[in-house]
């Protein structure tokens, strides 16, 4: 058995690598020959890109797949969100967290081209860095020091890139870090300020999410109120103002017995196939409060409910969707499904794609 594993192991490790190396160059030289078109035709450029993105991200989605790491979902429905400015909010395990959102993302055709990442600044160091720069995702700087400027740079970000993109989604981890590393710290300032003590998340940081809602001030819609039982028509709320955050998703991660996955663990597959839950919870942007104070507290409180999701989840085995969900009206737990067909597809043009560069590169350098 430990044959077996270690074999496999090796394995999953040389196909990833070689992955990397047929797909990630590939995506570089087409964007570098599809550049003039950037400044001639942006749209049909931002198109592409958008294209190979998605793409390559079904590569990703390969490596858990074949893994056996299968997704679960439940929760409100989210496809009324979809097709509108949406702002997903996460809570942070682990490294695994983006590559499994990626999976789920991907099985949903047109969604991730128009996706927006906010990471921390490391990940740019990453193999994926490069990717994700040209994608123009956001590298949001880490530590105190760094905050008020990590603030301000996404504001200009927003402005800059994201809304003249046209993007839809945006994906947040207000933790601001993975769960293991900022746990005690976020216990010790719950304490100290009379705030909630949470084990299976850490208090959110406003910053970002702040600054998102400055940049994209929803357009206040009476007609939800203050509760949660008032859900309009994609039609009524898509026409009010397309270029307006319209939703907050939020989903929470819950992976099995509380022990996440991480990316050595996807890349290499040495761990039993197991299924991650992914629970959503849809809110109009108008519900949220535009004060500090009621900001703090909407979001505090979306995390608190978080911490007794997680810690029934942890103990049954089943996620309490039900008195959780806004919509009232939540589906049921339903495996997340992947096209493996595309999955062959994709892998014949990229590795076709890469055998062309390469003879366009050596007959370029045959040239000089």
């Amino acid at each position: 058995m430990r044959l077996y594993v270690a074999l496999k192991v090796v394995l999953r490790l040389i196909f990833v690598i070689l992955n990397n190396i047929y797909c990630i160059p590939t995506y570089c030289v087409w964007m570098l020959m599809l550049l003039p078109f950037r400044k001639l035709y942006p749209s049909l450029y931002w198109k592409m890109e958008g294209l190979f993105f998605n793409w390559l991200l079904a590569m990703v989605t390969m490596w858990s797949w074949t893994a056996g790491y299968d997704l679960v979902e439940v929760g409100d429905d989210i496809r009324i969100c979809l097709e509108d400015r949406t702002l997903v909010i996460v809570n942070h395990q682990s490294t695994s967290d983006v590559p499994m959102l990626m999976a789920n993302f991907n099985a949903r055709p047109g969604v991730v081209p128009n996706i927006m990442w906010i990471m921390d600044w490391i990940f740019k160091l990453t193999n994926f860095g490069i990717v994700s720069i040209v994608h123009q995702d956001f590298f949001i700087l880490s530590g105190k020091k760094q905050r008020d400027k990590g603030v301000k740079e996404l504001r200009t970000h927003l402005r800059e890139c994201y809304i003249p993109r046209k993007r839809k989604l945006m994906v947040l981890f207000p933790e601001g870090g993975f769960l293991r590393k900022r746990l005690e710290s976020s216990q010790r300032y719950a304490m100290k300020n009379n705030l909630p003590v949470l084990n299976h998340v850490t208090l959110p940081r406003l910053g970002a999410f702040h600054a998102i809602f400055d940049e994209l001030t929803p357009v206040q819609v009476t007609k939800y109120g203050s509760g949660n039982e008032n859900f309009g028509s994609h039609d009524d709320i898509g026409a009010l103002n397309a270029d307006k955050l319209m939703w907050i998703l939020d989903v929470t991660v819950g992976y099995p017995e509380g022990k996440p996955l991480d990316l050595p663990t996807i890349v290499m597959g040495y761990r039993r196939p197991c299924k991650t839950h992914l629970c959503y919870r849809l809110y109009p942007a108008s519900q949220v409060p535009r004060d500090h104070e009621g900001m703090t507290k909407w979001l505090f409180d979306r995390w608190v409910e978080k911490e007794k999701m997680l810690e029934t989840f942890y103990r049954t085995g089943d996620f309490p969707y039900e008195s959780f969900c806004p919509s009232g009206k939540p589906m049921a737990p339903q495996v997340v499904r992947q096209d493996c067909l595309k999955f062959f597809i994709l892998h014949v043009f990229f590795i076709a794609s890469s055998y062309v560069h390469y003879q366009l590169i050596v007959y370029l350098l045959s040239l000089i």
